[in-house]
């Protein structure tokens, strides 16, 4: 049925196993054996379908783009079930829809979680829930490369400058991916270190950061981060996944650089000074600035984890912020703010070219000779219009299953974003595990969409619309 695309998914079961022995490892060095047979449960399992699924028929035929969607689709269905096996013979007693809900909450980076005390969980089990995130994290830059086909040609220069993009281009820049990810989260690991993190923590945040999820080894942040230096540091690392993956790679070792390599990160520097002045000038008088820093960190990489000090005034601020999101190559979530602002700055010289017919409006991105063309706009005006639907309609099932309008609003956007309930959304204390079964089934598909819905809604529309 999907050929190499198979093989493709093989890959991400060989890294669970991998993932599996180290917990088991990791168990067995701490004396943790409640459970620890759930582990072996996930390794021999992980392994039986990496083999079938590495040892698959291969199509000789090239696959088609959309057979690819489907591989991508498959991945965030199955990929759960089976990082969802230590939850569910583990010692807590959880149903399968809860196990399934907490690994899809943290493949997709969400953070949505089941648990309501995580003191009471075992550390191997908090380690895991950490490791979910972060093959989830991978997982995602993965697809965007698979599915590269769909970008522009400007995305495709900020990571090479091929015009064809391969086979052979596309096994070096996920090898390349591999590398920078897991470099990243060593990195992140070390500086928590340095700034007296403990190492359990600063392993299960490094996978937390790197991958934009918004699973916590503790109840209460506060807890780990207790004065100014270290909120501060936690803030700047958060901008690892803010930026493209790609972004210090680039300024380091391309000789030759070229300002379409940096094009989408120059405007997210921009964007990031702006919005720090407006909260500095304007919203920090009665308020610690580095809580409003954090604040600002952890929405627009689309973390959503806070400190329990927040002015409840600038929920709808923080939303926005989360709305518009990060880099295209990064693991933030959001519309992404190089598409908004392409998308204002094209509506504003559309306005002004009727009010000023005899003047011409250039749409091109400030710092580069990139111009955006028409179907790209299109394709921007889309996304929005398929955000607003499907926020539409989440809100409509959660406010008719008993939410309040406001909480679902929020609980709306936080899902489709892919980031975690917190104080600065005025959504900490929402209780996941008592929602009818049917609300989680939605949530988890809404949580899938919002991961995959560049990568396969905007495709479709693509396909039907623009046939050229």
């Amino acid at each position: 049925m999907f050929g190499l695309q198979i093989r493709y998914l093989s890959f991400f079961f060989g890294l669970i196993s991998i993932l599996s022995f180290f917990n088991i490892i990791y168990s067995y060095y701490l004396n943790l054996y409640l459970n620890l047979d759930t582990y072996y449960f996930s390794l021999i399992t992980s392994l039986v379908v990496f083999v079938i699924f590495y040892k698959f028929k291969l199509v000789e035929t090239k696959p088609n783009i959309f057979n690819k969607i489907l591989t991508v689709f498959f991945g965030y269905i199955l990929i759960p079930l089976i990082l969802s096996i230590p939850f569910y013979f583990s010692i807590y007693d959880l149903t399968f829809l809860n196990s399934y809900f907490e690994s899809i909450s943290g493949f997709t980076s969400t953070g949505f979680t089941i648990f309501e005390n995580i003191k009471h969980i075992d550390q191997s089990l908090i380690l895991w829930r950490s490791s979910i995130q972060w093959i989830g994290g991978l997982y995602f830059l993965f697809s965007i490369i698979f599915l590269i086909d769909i970008y522009d040609e400007s995305f495709k220069k900020s990571l090479t400058n091929f015009i064809s993009f391969n086979s052979s281009e596309i096994l070096k820049q996920a090898i390349k991916i591999f590398l920078l990810y897991s470099s990243l989260t060593l990195f992140i690991f070390i500086i928590l270190n340095i700034f007296s993190i403990r190492s359990f923590d600063s392993l299960n945040l490094a996978f937390t950061l790197i991958s934009s999820g918004g699973f916590l080894p503790v109840n209460d942040l506060s807890s780990i981060f207790k004065d100014n230096s270290q909120i501060v540091i936690l803030s700047i690392l958060m901008m690892l996944s803010f930026f493209s993956i790609f972004f210090i790679y680039n300024l380091i070792f391309i000789k030759n650089k070229n300002i379409n390599f940096f094009y989408e990160d120059l405007h997210l520097i921009i964007y990031l000074l702006v919005v720090v002045t407006i909260f500095f000038l304007f919203f920090s008088f009665n308020s610690n600035f580095s809580n409003n820093f954090l604040s600002i960190s952890t929405s627009i990489s689309n973390i959503g984890f806070s400190l329990n000090a927040e002015n409840s005034n600038l929920n709808l601020i923080f939303l926005i912020l989360v709305i518009i999101g990060g880099s295209f190559f990064s693991t933030s979530s959001g519309l992404r703010f190089i598409k908004v602002y392409s998308l204002f700055k094209y509506s504003m010289n559309q306005i002004l070219s009727f009010s000023k017919p005899k003047n011409i409006f250039m749409n091109k991105l400030i710092f580069t000779k990139i111009n955006f063309d028409f179907n790209e706009i299109n394709k921007y005006f889309l996304t929005i219009l398929i955000f607003i639907i499907s926020l539409f309609i989440l809100i409509c099932i959660l406010s008719l299953s008993g939410i309040n309008f406001e909480n679902s609003f929020k609980l709306s956007i936080l899902t489709l974003m892919n980031t975690v309930n917190s104080s600065i959304y005025g959504l900490d204390t929402f209780d996941f595990n008592n929602l009818h079964f049917l609300i989680k089934y939605t949530l988890i598909f809404f949580m899938i969409i919002g991961r995959i819905e560049l990568l396969t809604i905007l495709l479709l529309i693509k396909k039907f619309l623009f046939k050229n």
